[in-house]
């Protein structure tokens, strides 16, 4: 399938250890999310981002695939002998309910969670370092934002619910943007959201 043909939205809720762990590699989030944004890549062109020997990112891409958590794409270029791969779902979830019932799985969940947060953390410093560079419109479009809500679990839900809703609009119509051609001062975009309860 052509990456310039979406997949319907899609969330994939991972619920066993393996495919968690799988996932939970450093080099296989990393590759996972550059496939998430490029649509596809090869190998070869990876390992290029990710400054990482092609077998060795080969290797990775293999057991991503094995969980279904990416796939082989249309070749992109007229080299039969590369291999295309993009994100077999738009999204992936998993959840803490899922895992709770073996220290395995929650050692696992935990580990996913800290290693997702680390690597937004170091992609906003990255932003903050280049910041200059991406010109005035940008730095007064970015934004980083701090709210304190009184909330039960019921109404933290439903936010959060209205939150992707959302954020789910902006990458339609941004989809159907380009589809249509209009491509012009279009970037990749982060959009983080942490939400969750603490006591004084």
């Amino acid at each position: 399938m052509d990456d310039k043909q979406p997949r319907p939205a899609e969330t994939r809720r991972i619920t066993d250890v393996g495919t968690l762990k799988a996932l939970g590699h450093p080099l296989r989030l990393k590759l996972y999310g550059r496939l998430r944004a490029a649509g596809t890549a090869t190998a070869s062109q990876l390992a290029a981002q990710v400054d990482e020997a092609v077998s060795l990112v080969s290797y990775h891409l293999r057991k991503l695939a094995e969980h279904g958590l990416i796939e082989e794409a249309d070749a992109q270029s007229g080299d039969a002998r590369e291999r295309w791969w993009r994100a077999a779902q738009d999204n992936l979830s998993f959840r803490h309910e899922d895992f709770k019932d073996t220290p395995e799985g929650v050692a696992a969940h935990s580990a996913i969670i800290r290693r997702l947060i680390a690597h937004r953390h170091e992609q906003y410093e990255t932003y903050l370092d280049q910041q200059t560079a991406w010109g005035e419109r940008w730095r007064e479009a970015a934004d980083q934002s701090d709210f304190l809500a009184r909330l039960n679990p019921a109404e933290l839900t439903s936010l959060n619910a209205e939150i992707h809703a959302l954020v789910r609009t902006y990458e339609e119509r941004g989809k159907a943007a380009e589809a249509a051609g209009d491509t012009a001062g279009r970037e990749n975009v982060a959009v983080h959201l942490a939400s969750f309860p603490f006591r004084l």
